[in-house]
């Protein structure tokens, strides 16, 4: 699946190492290989955006390497493209030896997986299924500051799916654990690629059951019902977390205002 670069080759370059993405000027390199000192590189072809081609690059640059996070407010597509491109080099970058017989890998031809020549194990990049929660109890919603955002943005509630645990459970299971409450009425709204390092997030809207705000010190800075026109520092336009705030809101003014 991967090639050689040449001179004139073009396109959206995603040049990435240990899970960070080379950002110069703060931007994705766009445009021909050899504006960026990529020619004679190997790269993997992971996707098109607006009619050009996306190239994974496995390489570190001494300057500029930032992370995806920087590339948040670029276009939905192209936020995508990028958490992929990081994704999969990370992949290929942890998975050069067989975890079953310890032997040397190689990269499939055909798809993204990690082939051993010796036992013949195959090996794909991992997601992990996590659940968002916006909670609505009538004209409020519960936001939270979780102890990872030192900024004061204010956030719905999120965790890992455990094994052998549905979507439902877990939304259920991780709202009691931080915040001491009660769902019901569970809607699924949505999803969103989320490489941090390598989430699915599957997004829900519920309304308030039952119970007492008692957080979850380890998790959580605060949280608290807050009114829909009289919210806190919110999380960035693109976000999933953000458009579920934006749905409870609009809910809400058409019921209140």
């Amino acid at each position: 699946m991967d090639r050689i670069i040449e001179k004139l080759e073009s396109g959206w370059w995603i040049v990435s190492h240990e899970q960070k993405l080379w950002l110069p000027y703060g931007e994705l390199p766009h445009g021909l290989a050899a504006n960026f000192d990529l020619v004679g590189q190997r790269a993997l072809r992971i996707g098109e955006w607006q009619g050009e081609p996306v190239w994974l690059v496995l390489q570190h640059r001494r300057h500029d390497m930032g992370s995806v996070h920087q590339v948040i407010d670029q276009e939905a597509g192209l936020f995508q493209l990028a958490g992929r491109g990081v994704q999969l080099a990370e992949f290929y970058r942890s998975h050069k030896f067989c975890g079953y017989c310890g032997h040397p890998m190689h990269p499939s031809k055909t798809e993204w997986a990690m082939l051993c020549s010796h036992c013949r194990e195959r090996y794909y990049p991992q997601i992990a299924p996590c659940i968002i929660v916006a909670i609505r109890r009538e004209d409020s919603i519960l936001l939270a500051q979780h102890v990872r955002h030192r900024n004061g943005v204010h956030t719905v509630l999120a965790g890992f799916v455990e094994v052998g645990e549905t979507l439902e459970q877990a939304v259920a299971r991780e709202v009691m654990e931080e915040s001491g409450i009660k769902v019901k009425n569970l809607r699924y709204v949505t999803s969103q690629p989320w490489p941090f390092p390598q989430s699915l997030m599957t997004a829900f809207m519920a309304e308030y059951d039952s119970g007492e705000i008692v957080i979850d010190p380890k998790e959580l800075l605060e949280a608290n019902w807050y009114r829909y026109d009289d919210l806190p520092l919110l999380p960035p336009p693109g976000t999933v977390a953000r458009r579920l705030i934006e749905d409870t809101v609009a809910m809400c003014r058409a019921e209140y205002d």
